[in-house]
This record gives C-alpha cells, structure tokens and sequence, in this order.
C-alpha cells in the first residue's frame, strides 16, 4: 500500500509550535483590535473570476499559480491565492462601503499558491 503523505509545500503544525503559532495570532488579533480593526473571515474559495478582475487576469498568480476547479454544476472555483480581492467582495457584497472611513479590517488565513517550494515559499501560506 502506498504510504499516505501532506501535499508538497504544506505543512503539519503540532506541539510544541502551533502554541507558538496560536500565541503570534493572538498578538496579531490583540494589536489589530486595540488600533480598532476588526477580524474578517472570508470563504476558502471564491469564484475563479473574483481574482481574474482582483489580481490581474495576465498576472502569474492567475495565469500559472491558482489552485482552480470545476464543480458539478460546471462553475469556475479557486482556492484563495491572497486575500485582498475576497475581503474587498465581502465589503461590498455586504453594503460596507457606506460604514466611516476608512475601513479597518484584518485577517489571518491560509492562502494557497501552486509554485515551486522553496525556501520562505510554500504551496499553502499564512497571510
């Protein structure tokens, strides 16, 4: 039987270092809070489109180094390459471009990228 393993550039995140892990986030979150921002958490994966007009539809991250699939009904997915696009969508797909100025929002979540890793790059990354 063929031994069963993580994707490559990915990684498993156990005791004792996903304590360091939880403890950074937190800090993250603390600090982000006390400057009056607030978390967001957006889907995993978005329609192929949103990071087409978001990122750049000839850029590498679109072109080369999306995550993509076709679901059974025939519609175009990604998984998130970065955030920005998804949270400006839900920002406007949930009427806060009227809220006070500027808007403050922070997220940590985990991005995915099919590139070569390497050194300080992974196929699945915090942001």
């Amino acid at each position: 039987m063929e031994k069963i393993t993580k994707p490559r550039g990915t990684m498993d995140i156990m005791a004792p270092d996903v304590y360091i892990w939880n403890y950074i986030e937190e800090t993250v979150r603390s600090v982000a809070k006390r400057f009056g921002f607030s978390e967001i958490r957006v889907p995993t994966f978005e329609e192929i489109g949103l990071f087409k007009r978001g990122v750049g539809e000839s850029t590498d991250v679109v072109q080369k180094e999306m995550y993509s699939f076709t679901d059974k009904d025939g519609a175009m997915f990604a998984l998130r390459p970065e955030g920005t696009a998804s949270v400006a969508r839900a920002i406007i797909e949930n009427g806060k471009t009227g809220d006070t100025m500027p808007l403050k929002y922070f997220y940590i979540i985990s991005c995915f990228r099919y590139e070569k890793p390497e050194a300080g790059r992974s196929r699945e990354f915090v942001q």
